[in-house]
């Protein structure tokens, strides 16, 4: 009986200890990404390289569901290249005390988190570092001045965050960490019940103290601050005298339809170039046809000029996105794509501008406008039969917004009869009826009933809202549009009798001798508000076009601009969204959000 008692308290024991490496093996495998507005688990998946398999192992349920102000488990050892890794910022972390955790300079992680700086440099925020320097190499660039009047700033005793899991104690967490319990204390002042600690609280990690101690003696006299250290490692801003651009696009070659589009996207970005000449910006334009997909663009990267650009547009095809944005990144020259929206590209590469906005970052902008705009109302869903596939995220996600903000939703049928409408209308309140399809099929069935509704219930305050494929139906439904008191979201949009756009389609006809093709969105129109905001910039800041892009106050014709980077090591996309509103005093306007 002894020698069975005695081998189960060594299985125990020996378990336990399983148990706690296998914990601290864990921990030490992954780092923390805290969600922000508009992030997908495919966009999170790209910024560090991992797929959406490897999040979801470590965050269950996250396939299902993710929201912002969430904090994921992003796997390390995936993400981490061999070149980099990624560190999330802890309390009273500074730039200072990473280039000494891990044996880099400053310089090097400012080169390698171009959006960071000391103002956004925060607890919580994800950063790369780059690899470790040789042997002998500085670890900070600053010059360290007798400054005995200033005092250093208060330093990190972190050395890792913990999420704390179910059940877990303060024993056994200093245990994990081989620290204890009153360093743990100490370094979690908030810490009021040893044996209670919150699921999923943050908690600091304290450096053992004999390590703590050997740190400290190897401080400087002086510790730089993050301003210092961020101001000592900024790129020397200086202006251009004439702006190198390049075009590189499939102009012929390829489909008729596809050619017929890039040449309007290049005439109006022409009279973009003649537009900023006329007010003494000086620029070099270089057009180069990309040719079908399948081409190679090997033979145009070769080409001795492109080195020296300071901007580049295109390309049309995502499998010619990876070899030029690789070319710009090489260089360091901006890249802006134009076109497609479905690209990952953007998520790790610092010099890249898409213009057309990820459907998770554009339903994201919509449904917070939408909130603000429709805060109080009474919103009904009506179920459409067709064409639901395309707006099955957009739909999914708005129920989802509106019931974390707390907005009752109702349901109807695309057949229901005016009756059946009236029957759900709010009095008192605004009512706003949303399709699930985009489709003009489904307009086609819903707007008489909507309409005799209108026309039924006068005193009531009825809007329909939908989607941007609608400025392609406005000729067919423009009355039902203004009696509906219409609503529709886009990134897109310009309104035919406004004197800004009625004067760049005369222009344009007066250029070319015909008129620019009806779709959406008008490629003419997006040539030229691409080229002038881009061309614009750089010469108004020169290379510090980054930092004051959002200065940059100009009124394009049609396309929105509201670039925000995605990451501290990534480029920037395009957030900007509007509403446009077919009044029922028969007016269009144009709703722009900040």
């Amino acid at each position: 009986m002894k020698t069975k008692m005695k081998h189960l308290v060594c299985t125990l024991l020996l378990a336990g200890m399983y148990c706690l490496q296998v914990m601290a093996q864990e921990n030490q495998s992954y780092f923390l990404h805290t969600i922000e507005k508009g992030q997908s688990l495919y966009s999170i998946a790209s910024m560090y390289g991992v797929t959406q398999a490897d999040i979801i192992r470590l965050n269950p349920g996250s396939d299902d569901k993710i929201y912002a102000g969430q904090t994921l488990r992003i796997p390390r050892g995936v993400a981490n290249t061999g070149t980099e890794t990624y560190h999330t910022i802890a309390p009273d972390e500074t730039l200072y005390r990473l280039t000494v955790k891990y044996n880099t300079t400053a310089k090097a992680i400012c080169d390698a988190n171009p959006g960071l700086s000391a103002d956004n440099f925060r607890i919580g925020q994800v950063i790369r570092i780059p690899a470790a320097q040789a042997e002998g190499e500085a670890t900070t660039p600053v010059r360290q001045e007798p400054q005995t009047a200033i005092q250093g700033p208060v330093e990190s005793r972190c050395r890792e965050m913990h999420k704390v899991k179910r059940r877990e104690t303060v024993f056994s967490i200093s245990r994990k960490y081989g620290i204890t319990e009153e360093e743990l204390i100490a370094a979690n002042p908030e810490i009021k019940d040893k044996e209670k600690v919150k699921r999923g609280t943050l908690l600091c990690i304290p450096y053992p103290a004999a390590q703590e101690q050997q740190a400290e003696q190897n401080e400087p006299a002086h510790i730089p601050t993050n301003t210092e250290l961020f101001q000592a490692n900024q790129k020397e801003a200086k202006r251009y005298k004439t702006i190198r651009a390049a075009i590189v696009l499939p102009f012929y070659n390829v489909a008729k339809s596809e050619s017929a589009r890039m040449i309007e996207y290049y005439e109006g970005f022409l009279m973009a170039v003649d537009s900023l000449k006329r007010t003494g910006t000086s620029i070099d334009l270089y057009t180069y046809n990309s040719g079908p997909e399948s081409a190679s663009l090997n033979s145009i990267l070769d080409k001795p000029e492109m080195k020296q650009m300071d901007i580049i547009f295109g390309p049309l095809y995502k499998g010619h996105i990876t070899p030029l944005a690789d070319f710009a990144k090489k260089n360091d020259i901006r890249l802006v794509i134009p076109f497609t929206s479905k690209d990952n590209t953007v998520f790790r590469n610092p010099n890249i501008y898409q213009i057309n906005t990820p459907q998770s970052y554009l339903y994201s902008e919509v449904y917070d406008h939408f909130v603000r705009q429709f805060a109080k109302a009474n919103i009904v869903f009506i179920n459409a039969t067709q064409g639901t596939k395309d707006k099955a995220d957009f739909i999914k996600g708005l129920k989802e917004e509106l019931r974390g903000k707390g907005i009752t939703f109702k349901s109807l049928d695309e057949n229901a009869t005016a009756a059946s409408i009236g029957a759900v209308l709010a009095t008192g309140r605004e009512n706003v009826f949303i399709p699930t399809s985009g489709s003009n099929l489904t307009l086609i069935k819903i707007l008489p009933q909507l309409t005799l509704t209108v026309r039924e219930h006068p005193e009531q305050s009825i809007h329909l809202f939908g989607y941007p494929e609608w400025q392609t139906y406005t000729k067919d439904h423009l009355e039902a549009f203004f009696e509906l008191d219409t609503y529709f979201y886009s990134s897109f949009y310009t309104n035919n009798l406004l004197p800004a756009s009625i004067r760049f389609t005369r222009n344009y006809q007066q250029w070319y001798r015909k008129d620019m093709e009806e779709r959406y969105p008008k490629f003419g129109m997006l040539g030229f508000d691409t080229g002038y905001f881009f061309l614009k910039g750089l010469s108004s800041y020169g290379t510090e076009f980054e930092k004051d892009i959002q200065q940059l106050n100009l009124i394009p014709i049609q396309t929105g601009f509201k670039f925000q980077r995605v990451n501290n090591w990534g480029g920037f996309i395009n957030r900007k969204v509007f509403f446009i509103h077919f009044t029922k005093n028969f007016e269009l306007v144009k709703l722009d959000f900040d």
